[in-house]
């Protein structure tokens, strides 16, 4: 977005949901929209910037200039056959892509680069943008022709990941492609876009000179604190304070200037700390000088109201079609504590030390508190990003550069909203796998949004956070002390083996504490408690935890030493560190009531903190045993195989995208299918539902009870009747005509109906195997996407919010754990002596459901409301879909973009 383009309205047609900001392949930024007949003067300065070789390689022939024909073709499309993307960086086209439609699902695509900007990615963000743009449009295949020397254009179609067909003819060489994502095809999206964003955090963290835009040498200003955390932070870049009021040559002692176009060196990260009014100018001024991000501090944006975020919209907008990233507005700011940058470019006077430990923040006004208790702690930092209103950065983008960050080894996040939950379901579950994630997530009950940050509302439980957690590997935790708990034992410590926990104590009561704790938090006691006297020795100590250590059963040990009178430990933590000097099992300690890595058992990193092998104290049993419950639970994900996405080869999404496509043709503001379209749609995925027939009298029962041969149930459909505890909403097992007529009769009575039947609205059904009664549900989110739940059926279950919840794609493994991880779960398995069900149709009916609501987002609904699983397959009973068309596109997609 471009400031002339703020208050524009688009062309009649114009997809506004192609636009998108992206970051190219060196970290900085860009603006790729649909091209408009308003561009035709854009069109022709860039293509008078590109060279004759390039001009040749896209038309096969000399094409020095474009004539008003060819501006206008290439101009005025229709969005639909023919469509035209163009790359803006400010006020200039660097790039243009268009597909032409040749067939009924076939189209041509081709390209054209500014020579200045060829190797920065463009090709691939390009393809990826059109492959998505023409899929939406009905197409499934590209083909192209390119010259046998064009390899950059060849490179760009064999490393996308499809399965290109290449042939030679007449000099030229034709490809052709399915566009259909692949697991290839993403995967090779999410390694660009990870080491793309992960570059353009980087330059935020690393810059060799800063400008403190808004420097005051008044104390007790926001310009004035940032300058000096920045000088006494010890910054080993190159500083600068700007201030249009001063004509001094010095702020603080650092040099100053009226503006950041006075400033005579290469400026790569601004710190504005000016009136909200004048961020828009000075991101002008920045962009001119060629600043690579900016972090803004000033409030007054989104927070304050309708014109704040109109405000806040322009300023991430603007940043990014300048090629910057923005951390902000209403930030505290970033610190980075490596060697050789030392950057506190925050509203902390604080400096942590350096340490493995990353933290992503969105509330400035906890962030202060939060780097001091990690400082009281001796934690020691790698990065931290306070990112306040989060109007670009994020904390998927920090979880990109973390991921490859060597001084990252583990990653804590403190998380007020989740502005694209898909792309942190993948991209959390990605970092998981290399490092352990720690989250807290507020406003988990009330669901609420802190002012400022703009993101979709969501309707969902709470619990569907929770176990987007489980499924992507983030250690979920409740507050803040919980929080750096696990921080501590994680940076500090190996990960458990397993689940079988020692215990080294010289106090009872605080034994018992922790096996309670251990109780309750799933972990088994590995044999009896070592429970030493009061007055245990350091030998004492060191006897007992040479067995545990040497016990092949014990995964992980606790300590706990309560001192007696005039001692203070020194020699009981010596016996403790040598001890666990080398071993792989975890150790955690309550010693001396300590809430840190005590000096007695820390073992010195070179810097000033606590390196690998140090040994954490927690100020009780409770919250040791919390932490160390914490890390077992990661490891055993850790530890689990990356399960598969199941192959379903029975699926035809074509037809079901054919469907959906005639059904809202026939219904363009949605409705619910009728039960001949329920039945066509899940079929094309291998469902099927047992075929219901309503009635409207004792006569027509018998006769459709007849039709199907009797063994029948006569069940009341309608939604006030339906699961009702005091009522019997079905009558089972009808073998004959008396037994119909007996059960209408009671049935009719019973609703108190008789006289109106059709209230009830009554179907006759054939009788399915007898089974467990569950609920497979999805439903299309505004904010989370498509979203899967399973539960068991029953007026208890829905009260007590007893589903599970997980967002597609789901792999084998989550579909089992949603299975097992419900509380009435024993009831599939043989409780109480009843037969077990056949677990795996579940499992099944989950995955068929996961896929159709992946593939069809205008699924807005989906409930198989009663599925009877038995001993030997699953009968699904009931089904209800709505289908809607899509108003908000899904924020993940295929083609990458910031959101």
């Amino acid at each position: 977005m471009t400031p002339d383009q703020y208050d524009s309205q688009p062309p009649a047609g114009y997809p506004a949901e192609f636009e998108a900001d992206v970051v190219l392949r060196d970290g900085a930024t860009a603006h790729l929209r649909p091209i408009t007949p308003d561009d035709a003067d854009l069109l022709v300065a860039f293509y008078a910037r590109v060279s004759d070789s390039s001009k040749y390689y896209r038309f096969f022939a000399p094409y020095p200039q474009l004539s008003d024909r060819d501006v206008a073709r290439f101009t005025q499309v229709d969005y639909h056959d023919r469509l035209a993307l163009i790359v803006t960086v400010g006020s200039e086209m660097i790039g243009v892509g268009r597909y032409e439609r040749t067939g009924r699902r076939t189209a041509e695509v081709a390209f054209l680069i500014e020579d200045a900007h060829q190797g920065r990615g463009l090709g691939q963000l390009l393809l990826e943008h059109l492959a998505q743009g023409a899929r939406e449009n009905g197409i499934a295949r590209f083909v192209a022709e390119v010259l046998p020397d064009n390899r950059k254009m060849i490179t760009v179609f064999t490393e996308a990941g499809y399965k290109v067909a290449r042939e030679f003819e007449d000099g030229v060489i034709m490809v052709e492609f399915d566009i259909a994502p692949t697991d290839t095809s993403f995967g090779v999206m999410q390694a660009r876009e990870q080491r793309s964003e992960a570059l353009s955090i980087a330059r935020l963290l690393t810059p060799s000179a800063v400008a403190v835009i808004g420097a005051s040498r008044r104390e007790g200003t926001i310009g004035n604190a940032l300058l000096r955390n920045l000088r006494d932070g010890g910054f080993t870049g190159r500083l600068y304070a700007v201030n249009t009021d001063t004509d001094a040559d010095e702020i603080e002692g650092v040099p100053a200037h009226p503006t950041i176009r006075d400033v005579d060196d290469t400026i790569d990260l601004a710190v504005v700390a000016v009136r909200a009014e004048m961020v828009a100018d000075v991101v002008l001024d920045c962009a001119n000088k060629g600043v690579r991000g900016l972090v803004v501090v000033s409030s007054g944006f989104a927070e304050i109201g309708d014109e704040g975020r109109k405000r806040q919209r322009y300023l991430a907008g603007l940043a990014r079609s300048y090629g910057m990233r923005v951390i902000g507005p209403n930030a505290l700011g970033l610190i980075n504590t490596a060697a050789g940058v030392s950057l506190n470019a925050t509203l902390s006077p604080l400096m942590p030390s350096r340490g493995r430990v990353a933290f992503f923040c969105q509330s400035g006004a906890l962030g202060v508190p939060i780097l001091a208790d990690m400082v009281r702690r001796g934690l020691g930092l790698s990065s931290f990003v306070s990112a306040g209103n989060r109007a670009d950065v994020s904390g998927n983008d920090l979880m990109q550069f973390w991921y490859s960050d060597e001084a990252t080894e583990v990653v804590l996040l403190y998380l007020e909203s989740l502005g694209n939950p898909r792309k942190f379901s993948r991209v959390s579950r990605r970092l998981a796998r290399r490092k352990p994630v720690v989250a807290l997530k507020s406003g988990r009950t009330t669901q609420g949004v802190p002012l400022g940050q703009m993101v979709r509302r969501s309707q969902l439980p709470a619990a569907t956070v929770e176990s987007m957690f489980r499924q992507s590997g983030l250690i979920g935790v409740d507050t803040t002390g919980e929080l750096f708990d696990v921080a501590q034992l994680l940076a500090h410590q190996p990960l458990p083996k397993g689940r079988r926990v020692a215990i080294v104590s010289n106090s009872d009561a605080l034994t018992l504490l922790a096996l309670d704790t251990m109780a309750g938090c799933g972990l088994d006691v590995a044999g009896e408690p070592r429970n030493l006297s009061a007055d245990a020795t350091a030998e004492d100590f060191g006897a007992a935890l040479s067995e545990v250590f040497a016990d092949e059963r014990v995964h992980s040990v606790v300590v706990i030493y309560t001192p007696p009178v005039q001692s203070n430990g020194a020699e009981v933590a010596q016996v403790l560190a040598a001890a666990a000097a080398g071993s792989d099992k975890p150790v955690v300690s309550t010693f001396l009531a300590s809430r840190s890595v005590p000096a007695e058992l820390r073992v010195p990193d070179g810097h000033g903190g606590a390196a690998r092998g140090s040994i954490p104290s927690f100020l009780n049993p409770q919250y040791a045993v919390g932490a160390l419950a914490k890390a077992t639970q990661y490891a055993e994900w850790r530890r689990r195989s990356d399960s598969r996405i199941p192959d379903l080869p029975d699926v035809d999404t074509r037809a079901a995208e054919d469907f959906v496509a005639e059904y809202l043709q026939r219904h363009p503001h949605g409705a619910d299918l009728n039960d001949a379209d329920r039945q066509m749609l899940l079929s094309f995925y291998g469902i099927s539902v047992l075929p219901a027939f309503p009635v409207q009298s004792a006569d027509e029962a018998v006769e459709r009870a007849a039709d199907l041969g009797f063994e029948v149930i006569l069940k009341a459909t309608a939604e006030q009747w339906r699961m009702r505890p005091d009522l019997a909403d079905i009558w089972r097992h009808i073998h004959d005509e008396d037994d119909m007529r007996g059960a209408w009769d009671e049935m009719t009575r019973t609703f108190g109906v008789a006289s109106d039947p059709e209230r009830a609205q009554f179907v006759v059904q054939k009788m399915a195997p007898p089974g467990v009664p569950v609920v497979i549900s999805a439903l299309e989110d505004v904010s989370f996407g498509p979203v899967v739940s399973f539960g068991l059926s029953g007026v208890a279950t829905d009260l007590l919010g007893d589903r599970a919840y997980r967002m597609p794609p789901l792999t084998t493994r989550d579909a089992a754990e949603m299975v097992r991880e419900v509380r009435a779960a024993p009831l599939l398995y043989g409780y109480r002596g009843s037969d077990p069900v056949d677990i795996s149709a579940i499992e099944n009916l989950l995955h068929r459901v996961s896929r159709l609501t992946l593939d069809l987002e205008e699924v807005v609904k989906l409930d198989l409301r009663s599925v009877l699983v038995g001993a030997q397959g699953a009968t699904v009973l009931d089904a209800c879909i709505r289908i809607a068309p899509n108003e908000k596109p899904r924020q993940d997609t295929p083609a990458r973009r910031l959101t």
